[in-house]
């Protein structure tokens, strides 16, 4: 199995929570969420976000206001719905029980850790 395209799968599964994460903050405009995904090392292109955020806002999860720019045409300015809003608490809470359940699951106490970097040498006293 090709460890990059596991890790693209496991991004891509959260990318609706980042934004809508992202969104909840403050109305931003696409190439902010961008630049805050990629610094988050949640690396994703306009090809990607933009039918994303087409999805969110036909769900009524995200609403967007248009505004004059100084620099080129009017720009879309996406906003959290209250229905955003709930959906992000639940997904919120769906994948904190899911990041425990996994952490719990891969350190089992028991299972044997040897191919795992982060394997600590046992302490001789």
């Amino acid at each position: 199995m090709d460890i990059e395209n596991a890790k693209a799968q496991m991004r891509k599964g959260v990318l609706e929570l980042c934004i809508l994460a992202i969104i909840e903050e403050d109305e931003v405009y696409p190439s902010d969420i961008i630049a805050r995904l990629k610094s988050n090392d949640l690396i994703v292109v306009e090809g990607t976000l933009y039918p994303l955020l087409t999805r969110l806002k036909n769900d009524g999860l995200l609403d967007y206001t248009w505004r004059e720019s100084n620099s080129g045409p009017p720009r879309k300015y996406f906003k959290i719905t209250d229905l955003g809003r709930q959906f992000l608490e639940a997904f919120s809470d769906s994948w904190k029980q899911l990041v425990h359940s996994v952490g719990q699951t891969i350190t089992k106490p028991g299972a044997t850790k040897k191919s795992r970097k982060t394997e600590q040498p046992p302490v001789e006293e």
